[in-house]
């Protein structure tokens, strides 16, 4: 190996590295337990090393391990489909008490977001906490950007209603609520 691709083979290993904890963060969301999206991100950096000859130099690395991270998570769907034993993502933690309502209030938040479905679990995590503009979190996810901005307003509506800022205008009480505002 020559010194020029030494140095190009440490600069991916540094730029990659440094993108771990985001890699962690998303993971966590897609696979909810700690133990199972490290797994993920242990996948994703053995599969970006593996195809470090396919990322081009000067594009978004971070969008690209997210897309390897997202497929990893696929292939593990798949193959704990066709495994007769419970997932352990099916298996409920049990409920933790807490006093303080700052407390309460994030695991609303969580409760909320949990029952989203996964893509607009996928599209928020992706531009409100990750920080990624509309195009690349669309790239990510291999949706137009009308459809990712879509499902963002829809998880930001149903979040809002799972944590009581906003009423369901479809139950009887909301029209009621409405006429007493």
């Amino acid at each position: 190996m020559d010194l020029h691709r030494a140095h190009e083979a440490n600069a991916f290993a540094v730029a990659v590295a440094a993108e771990i904890p985001r890699l962690r963060r998303f993971a966590r969301v897609l696979a909810k337990r700690a133990d199972i999206a490290d797994d993920l991100v242990q996948e994703t950096l053995v599969r970006a090393i593996a195809a470090q000859s396919q990322f081009a130099i000067g594009t978004n690395l971070r969008a690209w391990l997210f897309t390897i991270l997202r497929h990893a998570r696929a292939a593990a769907i798949r193959r704990d489909s066709r495994s007769p034993i419970m997932p352990f993502e099916d298996v409920r933690e049990p409920a933790v008490s807490g006093g303080q309502e700052e407390r309460q209030a994030m695991r609303d938040v969580a409760t909320a977001f949990a029952r989203l479905p996964k893509a607009q679990q996928e599209a928020l995590w992706l531009i409100v906490v990750e920080g990624l503009d509309y195009a690349e979190a669309a790239r990510i996810l291999d949706v137009p950007q009308g459809t990712l901005r879509s499902r963002l307003s829809r998880a930001r509506d149903a979040l809002k209603l799972g944590i009581g800022l906003a009423v369901d205008p479809s139950l009887p009480m909301a029209a009621a609520h409405d006429r007493e505002l």
